[in-house]
């Protein structure tokens, strides 16, 4: 099958389109040939070494985080599934390789597409959309008329957690820039603000939430918006002695951790509040959930550009800029 791997880590390490073998399936993993896959920052993160601490990997290595596509065999013990499914998933971390012409995934990782959505529609919502999921039920336990904050909300991430947010009936406030501005406000933003002219920090005030997508000195400063006991979820910042502890880490590298992340620790003891890094979970359950909200247009995706997957590594390099509003997304089919 062709496939887009890399063969060691660095940002000017070339992702080249390969041949490999056809993944086997266990007998619990069910194979899909992708029509379509999205692309997240963790892939570049991936590619760059920048995740190697916490996700060692084997080379070659097939990037890619999130598909849909058909079955087309399954495992002896797959009982839900079969061929001929129009599914939807995010493999597990250990079993990435969604930039490829088939992928082998457990059969409790992806559930069928919505009915609504194209492939590349239903593509590009898993990873955005547990991890979202994740982080307001879990971590933040974010509840009808609470106040969040939502970093970069014309991005991948934000787009989806801006409708969730709205979903789960909080009040929504965002930064975006002017370009983003009606795309936020679609999506049911409340307060928008540009942050090329306008700080957060001064202007926001008892918040019990924030979802940040970005991380340095815009987690830093996301502080000052909370209320005492507020929360704070990320994904880019950085992961804590308790991400490690709960991730299951060997002992060394929660003390590494703890280090690395002692000023935003001391940010905690200062504002009294709570801080977590988020790993997101493959999980059917979820999906499915989130697959009846886009089957009632609760949610939907946002996407920017669609590309050919011959053009995977040109995608990756424009969603690195920053600049796409909504998700980015190769199609095979």
């Amino acid at each position: 099958m062709r496939a887009f791997t890399i063969d060691q880590y660095g940002e000017n390490s070339p992702l080249r389109m390969t041949n490999q073998p056809l993944p086997e399936i266990g007998e619990h993993d069910v194979l899909v040939e992708i029509h379509a896959a999205s692309l997240n920052p963790i892939d570049y993160k991936i590619k760059e070494g920048k995740m190697k601490f916490l996700l060692p990997y084997r080379f070659p290595l097939i990037l890619g985080n999130d598909f849909s596509g058909v079955i087309v065999k399954v495992g002896s013990k797959v009982t839900a599934l079969g061929p001929g499914d129009e599914v939807y998933g995010r493999p597990r971390k250990s079993r990435i390789g969604t930039f490829a012409e088939y992928i082998a995934v457990n059969e409790e990782e992806v559930v069928v597409k919505p009915v609504n959505l194209s492939f590349v529609e239903a593509a590009t919502i898993p990873l955005v959309g547990l991890t979202t999921l994740q982080a307001f039920t879990e971590k933040l336990e974010l509840e009808k008329e609470q106040k969040i904050l939502i970093h970069a909300g014309a991005g991948g991430v934000g787009t989806l957690a801006i409708q969730l947010a709205k979903v789960m009936g909080a009040y929504v406030a965002t930064t975006v820039s002017e370009n983003g501005y009606e795309l936020v406000k679609s999506l049911g933003a409340d307060r928008i603000i540009n942050y090329r002219r306008d700080d957060f920090a001064d202007l926001l005030r008892d918040y019990d939430a924030v979802y940040d997508t970005l991380g340095g000195a815009v987690l830093e400063r996301s502080f000052q918006v909370l209320k005492p006991f507020g929360r704070i979820v990320s994904v880019a910042g950085v992961p804590n002695a308790s991400f490690g502890r709960e991730y299951g880490l060997a002992w060394w590298k929660n003390l590494l951790l703890a280090f690395a992340a002692r000023k935003i620790t001391a940010l905690e003891t200062k504002f009294q509040a709570e801080y977590s890094f988020l790993f997101m979970k493959p999980s059917g359950d979820q999906l499915s959930y989130l697959t009846s909200l886009m089957e009632r247009n609760q949610i939907r995706p946002v996407i920017d550009r669609v590309y050919d997957f011959r053009q995977t590594e040109e995608a990756l390099a424009y969603l690195k800029t920053g600049r796409a509003k909504g998700k980015v997304a190769v199609k095979m089919k």
